[in-house]
């Protein structure tokens, strides 16, 4: 086999070599001879690191693969009927029923029709989705009445709407042992959550319940505790429910027990979690095989509840799980079952047209009750969510306060972003301590989308530092000092930060005043740590948007790069939007928000089609789960 082509484009930035490595060991181990059978080993290990799960080989046939734009290089890939046949003649690859065969050869790919994938996604998939849909058949038997009176308490019907969503998903999360919640920014999920747990324990008055809140990222943790607690005050919640929400929410790495070192989490299949209910928030941030471990962790009669944003930016590894959990829901009805049930609990239309198990325990949240439909954050979230062209609704909403768009000038950028990082960030650092310095940090972020380049948030942070440094706000253009906004960038389970969690610098007065890095926990209490133990942070006045989800900012300033990019697509932007509480300004061309709006992400999967089109992914040999 030669591989002088796949290293020329490696060398050009596309594939990896880790890509071409995997390929050539598969070569080595079945001795593979056959380019058609090389070139899709390389090509799905590549997709999988860009949030693939699989590959669609009738997209990539009899085109060039690895192009990736770039003059002069790329592989013709073989046509359809060939790719195939090599691939099913090759020892190297097996069949979907090969996923469960533990007599099977050990093959490294599996083809399952034109989608091929590396083995270990293979069975991800296909055990995650039959576990989910035996969850989605699952039915609690509640008290009727006393469901009913906790629902008029939490949920009382509106006045004017033909149908309360959150009260409806309220009564299905009661009624099913499975619920997935999906809604923008301001539709109510944590506070239809702590109803919906507020109602699961008065289902069992005298046996409280075992309930855990987890979130993918330390700060999306402790976003939800808190929102939690103080919805518990506005919805005047009992003492027994209270006490059952006491608890905050952990990371979902914590709560699964991921040890440093070690490839198992201490909970799965034979040790499952010790819980009754399982809330997770920010879902659409969860990968297909963090997914897999959550489920194949929980006891068998557990519920779990999904929350999460379904237009928001998918997972930063493989999959699209949330997203695909919801792909089937819109223009579906509810089962017959579930509308006789809903019957006297919820004002509900009685429009019976389900035809799988999962169409009852989705439900779209569609009512914000932060931004109105008219206001200009609210109807460009609207307008890019449903890719539509936002350039009028930029325009016209330029000096409403809540939204402005300003064209970029290359030549004064650098100095505007200066004033602008100035006047946002200067009050950061007359905080009295370091948690009214955490307080005041999300007051205002710069978002962006590229890591490199004059809109890149390296770039960004050297440019806000040197502004800040100009008018004497901070003593150093590099290094850590006071009121120094960090973000961890990989995890640390030694020290419980995880990639993606924010804190600051700020001096210990407990301990001479040296310098900490300050973290806000779940619960509240600042974790404060020597900034040199750290394995890996970088400054953050300017973050991606990627990073930035999980998070709420007061104000947002959105910068869009000069250049089109491939990264730039309609979830990022809306969710770099839609990060902001009151006001998001955007400075960007016209032209690259408009092909932001146009550009959907496309994640290659087959779990959307078992979950809502194939009905024959039911069962499970015992042992998987």
């Amino acid at each position: 086999m030669n591989f002088e082509q796949l290293k020329a484009c490696v060398a050009a930035g596309a594939p990896r070599a880790l890509d071409l490595y995997f390929a050539r060991w598969l070569c080595q181990a079945a001795g593979e001879e056959n380019n058609a059978v090389v070139l899709a080993a390389a090509l799905v290990s590549w997709r999988v690191s860009e949030g693939d799960i699989c590959v669609d080989l009738s997209r990539y046939a009899g085109g060039i693969l690895f192009k990736e734009d770039r003059d002069g290089l790329g592989i013709p890939a073989p046509g359809p009927d060939a790719w195939l046949d090599a691939l099913n003649r090759s020892k190297a690859v097996a069949g979907p029923e090969a996923v469960y065969d533990d007599d099977a050869e050990a093959c490294p790919l599996v083809l399952d029709g034109t989608r091929l994938y590396l083995a270990r996604y293979a069975w991800y998939e296909k055990t995650l989705a039959e576990e989910l849909l035996r969850r989605a058949e699952a039915w609690a038997a509640p008290d009727a009445a006393r469901l009913k009176a906790g629902l008029d308490r939490y949920f009382p019907e509106i006045e004017g709407e033909a149908v309360n969503w959150q009260r409806v998903a309220a009564a299905i999360a009661v009624l099913k042992r499975f619920c997935v919640i999906s809604g923008g920014p301001g539709t109510g999920k944590t506070t239809t959550v702590a109803g919906i747990l507020a109602l699961l324990q008065q289902q069992a008055p005298d046996s409280p319940l075992r309930i855990r809140l987890a979130a993918p990222t330390g700060k999306a943790a402790a976003r939800i505790t808190e929102s939690i607690r103080q919805t518990c005050d506005m919805l005047q919640l009992d003492a027994p429910a209270r006490a059952a929400l006491s608890l905050g929410a952990v990371t979902l790495h914590r709560l699964l027990g991921v040890r440093p070192f070690r490839s198992v989490p201490r909970h799965g299949p034979e040790n499952p979690l010790p819980l009754d209910v399982l809330i997770v928030d920010e879902a659409s941030m969860i990968d297909l095989p963090l997914m897999h471990q959550i489920v194949s962790a929980l006891p068998p009669d557990a519920r779990l509840i999904l929350l999460g944003d379904k237009d928001q930016l998918a997972s930063v590894e493989a999959g699209s799980v949330f997203a695909d959990l919801c792909a089937g829901r819109a223009g579906r009805g509810y089962s017959r079952d579930l509308c006789e049930r809903l019957r006297g609990l919820c004002r509900f239309p009685d429009v019976p047209a389900a035809s799988g198990p999962l169409d009852d325990c989705v439900v779209l949240l569609r009512r914000s009750y932060r931004f109105d439909a008219d206001s200009g954050i609210g109807r460009l979230a609207a307008a890019v969510r449903q890719g539509e062209d936002p350039g009028d609704i930029l325009r016209g909403h330029a000096a409403d306060g809540a939204l402005a768009w300003t064209p970029p000038n290359p030549a004064t950028f650098p100095e505007r972003l200066g004033e602008a990082a100035v006047q946002r960030y200067a009050p950061l650092f007359n905080a009295g301590d370091a948690r009214a310095a955490l307080d005041r940090l999300e007051a205002f972020r710069v978002l962006c989308a590229l890591r490199r380049g004059p809109t890149g948030v390296e770039g960004l942070n050297r440019m806000i530092q040197n502004a800040l440094f100009e008018k004497g706000i901070i003593p150093l253009r590099q290094g850590l000092f006071r009121g120094c906004p960090i973000l961890v960038t990989r995890n640390d389970y030694a020290l419980n930060l995880f990639n993606g969690d924010v804190g600051i610098i700020w001096p210990d007065d407990d301990r001479g005043g040296i310098l900490k890095a300050c973290f806000r926990q779940p619960d509240g209490a600042i974790k404060k740590v020597v900034p040199h133990r750290i394995t890996a942070y970088e400054v953050a006045f300017a973050m991606t948007v990627h990073k930035a989800q999980g998070s709420e900012f007061d104000r947002v300033l959105l910068i869009l790069p000069f250049e089109d990019a491939r990264v730039l697509t309609r979830e990022l932007f809306y969710t770099g939007v839609t990060r902001a509480r009151a006001a998001v300004e955007i400075w960007g061309p016209m032209v690259i928000a408009r092909k932001c709006a146009a550009r959907p992400t496309i994640r290659a999967s087959g779990l959307a089609g078992r979950l809502w089109e194939e009905g024959d992914a039911r069962k499970i040999p015992s042992g998987v789960f």
